[in-house]
């Protein structure tokens, strides 16, 4: 996919699922699971994946591990097998020479663009930050990433954001800092460069639906986050691809609002909000292993696993949002999805 269809493509608004690690209860790669992971997603609508992220684990780059490789193949060879264009995120981490290294093994196998996580460089200046992003991004096309810091990310300036939008390379910015403040400080970056090519994503979690219903309109120019690359679409994603065609076709209503509302309340349990986030990968877990497409909730590290009460949220928001779980949808095609 060259990158002027890339751009397209991302400005068209797209579902990208943050791609879960299937592992078996001796935490190897379950391939076949993960395999049926991608297949549901590209089943469900998504039109991209983003892979070795951090709903992935990071863990997977570690030496003892080895996943990264296997992870970002299985993925791709799903894509291509599902006979249409698919948009192929990876994650980027560490210094600038362990990133650059990632971004060649991605474009090697295939991937469209790498989503650069800052967190190994904390102490960096911005300087250094957009000198780093600008060596990523010779390699591979780049999609910015502004994470919350209660899981790994850390603040960064308006300023920023706006160097970052005139790197000619940057296609596309997931906004997840879950802060409104934050957010508008990207979306103004972006309003001021004056790129239209740049597709805005959400990754908050924490209010997606409004997110992608507002227009943002400052001194005559306006934009729209138009598509999400989250954690929270890598479960329901079915319902994902027809809330975000609702976000278009309907716009802002008192239903869409109450939609909202409904996806966050679901997002805190999943995420495990109440208790500083630790629980957000294995409670997307649960949900996973509730419709049969994982075995367990395992992750590599062994400590990390649910919060005491998590379960029981994730419970109460099955109850509550009967209509926004994909059960049905999943248990339809789930044994074809497992085969091989």
């Amino acid at each position: 996919m060259e990158t002027t269809e890339l751009r397209e493509r991302l400005q068209q608004g797209l579902v990208i699922p943050a791609h879960p690690l299937a592992l078996t209860s001796g935490r190897r790669l379950d391939e076949r699971r993960q395999r049926a992971l991608t297949r549901y997603y590209l089943a469900a609508g998504a039109g991209g994946l983003a892979i070795a992220v951090h709903t992935t684990q990071f863990a997977i780059r570690r030496p003892e591990h080895g996943l990264m490789e296997p992870v970002l193949s299985l993925a791709a060879e799903e894509a291509r097998r599902c006979g249409r264009p698919t948009v192929l995120i990876g994650g980027i981490c560490g210094v600038t020479r362990q990133a650059v290294a990632e971004a060649e093994l991605l474009r090697q196998m295939g991937y469209h663009a790498g989503m650069v996580s800052l967190a190994a460089l904390a102490q960096a200046t911005e300087e250094q930050l957009i000198e780093h992003c600008r060596q990523v991004g010779q390699i591979l096309p780049l999609v910015g990433f502004y994470l919350q810091p209660a899981v790994g990310g850390r603040l960064l300036s308006q300023s920023f954001w706006r160097r970052f939008a005139e790197i000619e390379q940057a296609v596309a910015i997931k906004i997840a800092p879950f802060n409104r403040y934050q957010t508008l400080d990207v979306v103004r970056a972006v309003l001021e460069s004056g790129r239209t090519d740049l597709a805005l994503y959400t990754g908050n979690d924490d209010n997606l639906i409004a997110d992608l219903l507002t227009p943002f309109r400052m001194q005559g120019r306006e934009c729209r986050i138009v598509g999400g690359l989250l954690g929270h679409w890598a479960v329901w994603t079915k319902r994902a691809v027809e809330q975000l065609r609702r976000c278009r076709d309907e716009g802002s209503s008192a239903d869409m609002l109450a939609l909202n509302a409904a996806v966050t309340d679901c997002n805190a349990a999943f995420f495990d909000a109440a208790n500083g986030f630790r629980g957000c990968i294995a409670g997307l877990h649960a949900v996973l292993q509730r419709q049969g497409l994982l075995e367990g909730i395992w992750c590599l590290d062994e400590a990390e696993g649910l919060s005491p009460g998590q379960a029981a949220e994730i419970e109460r928001v099955y109850r509550t949002y009967p209509e926004l779980s994909d059960d049905e949808f999943v248990l339809e095609h789930r044994d074809e999805w497992l085969g091989q």
